[in-house]
């Protein structure tokens, strides 16, 4: 199968899509070739079947060149090879601007979208595609007639548990995400206030940036709220790093927090728990990787008592009961939201989707 496909940012040292280039590597495994179309570029190492274009974000081009650029680029690959199918990755975008030239050449499109945030674009996307695909049913905002759950795909390999790192003394709490208002930081800097209360040993750190300038203000008074808690030789701000650096932040952690509210597939969850760490999430969505903890490990979203009360529970845990969890965790993950296991899945539903099992209106 030749396959074309549609990436927001190919840069193996991007600290929020950095994993894409991974599942790139994953799926040229399975496919006679990959044309990789993204919005920018950074440092690409791809196989021999794999060629990657740019429109040139990083190149700092004006919108309308990067239109100009992504038809030029589509159709100099149409033009060049038979396209089979079309995945598209979380650029509902390209979905839209393309679907006119892949429909008229019989090409299939299948775009994954997984995001609470429900859009005119997104809704367009849907429509103009074969179908859909998410890490979890919640994490589609949108009409699942076209939906297929197919995992999140977490490189097991990477994020990997390592018996030579010991947790932090004292214990580590851990945060890794943007820093925007959908992450709801204010209860984590809440309840570790509570926590504190308590007498209990303990440092937070947040590690990850703002998305743009538009999240500047939102950091800010991030700040302001945890001097005005009294909070700020417990909790460090650090900013983001590469994916190859974040498995030794999640081993050193005694335990990792994600607050993104239910509708969402945030990845950070999969790879702590991949790394044999405890995790708590406020998303329900979760519930079936968490398994028999998930009563334990999910918090009612922005409520920072609860949040205390099962950071404590978290903490007060023995070594032993801490690695009989973070044990079953990471089988969850390998299970269920491995990268091969991905990769199968998505090319399961390319196969259906070209021989017909898939429709778009």
């Amino acid at each position: 199968m030749r396959l074309l496909l549609f990436n927001m940012a190919t840069d193996m040292d991007d600290p929020i899509l950095g994993f894409t280039t991974r599942w790139i590597w994953a799926l040229a495994q399975r496919m006679e070739h990959i044309y990789v179309m993204t919005m920018r570029t950074g440092r690409v190492e791809m196989p021999d079947n794999v060629q990657v274009y740019s429109v040139g974000k990083e190149r700092g081009y004006s919108e309308p060149r990067r239109l100009v650029e992504y038809y030029r680029q589509l159709w100099r690959v149409l033009r060049h090879d038979r396209i089979d199918l079309c995945f598209s990755h979380m650029i509902p975008l390209f979905t839209i601007l393309g679907a006119p030239l892949l429909k008229l050449q019989g090409i299939p499109i299948v775009t994954w979208y997984a995001h609470p945030h429900l859009t005119r674009r997104l809704q367009m996307a849907h429509r103009m595609s074969n179908r859909m695909v998410a890490s979890l049913a919640t994490a589609y905002p949108y009409k699942q007639d076209k939906l297929t759950v197919v995992g999140q795909g977490i490189d097991t390999d990477i994020f990997a548990p390592d018996h030579c790192t010991t947790p932090d003394d004292p214990p580590l709490i851990l945060y890794v995400g943007r820093l925007s208002p959908v992450k709801d930081l204010p209860t984590l800097l809440k309840a570790t206030w509570l926590l504190r209360r308590q007498g209990r040993r303990f440092r937070v750190v947040i590690l990850g940036g703002p998305t743009g300038p538009q999240d500047n203000s939102y950091v800010y008074a991030l700040h302001a709220q945890r001097k005005d808690l009294g909070l700020e030789e417990i909790i460090s701000f650090m900013p983001p790093v590469p994916m190859t650096e974040l498995p030794g932040w999640y081993r050193r952690c005694s335990v990792h927090v994600n607050l993104t509210p239910t509708g969402s597939g945030d990845k950070v969850a999969w790879e702590a728990m991949s790394c044999g760490r405890p995790c708590l999430v406020a998303n329900e969505g979760f519930k079936e990787t968490l398994g028999q903890y998930a009563e334990r490990a999910v918090f009612r979203y922005g409520d920072a008592e609860d949040l205390a009360e099962r950071l404590a529970w978290s903490l007060s845990l023995s070594d032993d009961e801490r690695t009989r969890m973070g044990s079953y965790y990471r089988r969850q993950v390998l299970s269920m939201h491995s990268l091969p296991r991905l990769a199968d899945r998505l090319v399961e539903v390319f196969q259906e989707v070209s021989a017909g099992g898939g429709r778009a209106t």
